[in-house]
């Protein structure tokens, strides 16, 4: 189950990669059913990893958790989630990085998989990391980038809401995941 959501979620993600084939589909199903679609089926792909992830056995121990990524996870994830939040926004943050989201996502994968060993997380972290790593490369390459005028008032909410949510999330990770990350958490 985790295995076919990744597959559909992040192949679903991908199809940008091969513009040829976003135009194909596009010109097939029109502008606003493909969306539709896509949307429809991130969703179950987000649904199937998400219940695999939870169903799945830890399975054997891959390689040692690295003691190092699991300190810097916390400052990680803030970083993480304060690119997620400037993605979508008229930040300074995202004028200079240019793919915020996929950079939040690369840094977010990296520090998971490092982290943990076991194989349900090697398969899911490193799922998303060469997704990232991927995508990053061929949005460069297409130069898929929309220039816009910045402003600052988005870059201090992006980094509210991100260290905000940031450390909802860390202080929940134990209930939601399983795993307290930090001495605070619930």
């Amino acid at each position: 189950m985790l295995s076919l959501g990744l597959l559909l979620f992040i192949g679903l993600h991908l199809i940008p990669v091969v513009p040829p084939l976003k135009a194909q589909l596009v010109r097939v199903f029109g502008e606003n059913r493909y969306k539709g679609l896509f949307a429809l089926l991130a969703a179950l792909g987000l649904i199937l990893i998400v219940a695999g992830y939870a169903r799945a056995p830890h399975g054997a121990s891959l390689f040692p958790s690295s003691v190092g990524a699991i300190h810097a996870a916390p400052l990680a994830m803030v970083l993480s989630f304060i690119l997620f939040a400037a993605a979508n926004m008229k930040s300074h943050i995202r004028a200079w990085v240019k793919h915020p989201m996929l950079l939040g996502l690369a840094i977010w994968a990296l520090v998971h998989l490092l982290a943990n060993g076991h194989a349900k997380a090697t398969l899911l972290f490193a799922a998303f990391l060469a997704f990232a790593v991927i995508d990053l490369f061929s949005v460069i390459q297409r130069k898929s980038y929309k220039p816009f005028v910045p402003a600052v008032k988005f870059d201090v909410i992006a980094c509210v809401s991100g260290l905000l949510l940031a450390l909802l999330v860390m202080t929940f990770h134990r209930q939601l995941m399983g795993v307290a990350v930090v001495p605070w958490g619930a």
